[in-house]
């Protein structure tokens, strides 16, 4: 179990980036910021583009560590340039695709399985700026499907490590 904090939340009924990012930044509504967001086990964020995706439902959550932004301050964070719904302060969530891990913001532990790597795209260089998806490579968050029920909640929080991931090999 550690300590860390939720920074941000993010729900989107809608993907914003489309087309080209030569294309520009499309309008980034701020009421996609959330202060809590429902889980669901299997179908991920109630109210967000990839809740209940058949195609999605092993990756319908995306985790991203604070730590991981390109260089600026913290305050700059933002989840709508990156497109991931959680934002954690306190831990490599990178280090844990293949384990199995809770997150509890003090209304019960979420379950969430590490299915694999979410993977910067072009529209990085455009939404962060100019080098920002090499910068992200392998540090660009990672894409659960939640195993349990519950709610998250910008604030405090804790990690635990409930299984770890199989060896490798």
């Amino acid at each position: 179990m550690q300590p860390v904090e939720v920074v941000q939340l993010l729900v989107s009924a809608v993907h914003r980036f489309e087309g080209r990012p030569g294309d520009g930044v499309p309008a980034l509504p701020g009421a996609e910021l959330v202060t809590t967001a429902r889980v669901r086990a299997g179908l991920g964020i109630v109210g967000d583009r990839y809740f209940n995706r058949p195609a999605h439902r092993d990756a319908s959550i995306t985790l991203m560590a604070a730590e991981s932004f390109p260089q600026g301050p913290a305050e700059a964070a933002d989840l709508r340039l990156t497109r991931r719904n959680v934002l954690l302060r306190g831990v490599d969530i990178d280090a844990w695709v293949g384990a199995t891990v809770s997150l509890d913001c003090g209304t019960g532990p979420v379950l969430l399985a590490v299915r694999r790597a979410a993977r910067p795209c072009a529209w990085m260089d455009t939404t962060l700026g100019p080098g920002a998806q090499r910068a992200l490579r392998g540090c660009g968050g990672v894409r659960c499907r939640p195993l349990s029920d519950g709610t998250l909640a910008v604030g405090p929080a804790v990690f635990t490590v409930v299984e770890q991931a199989p060896p490798k090999g």
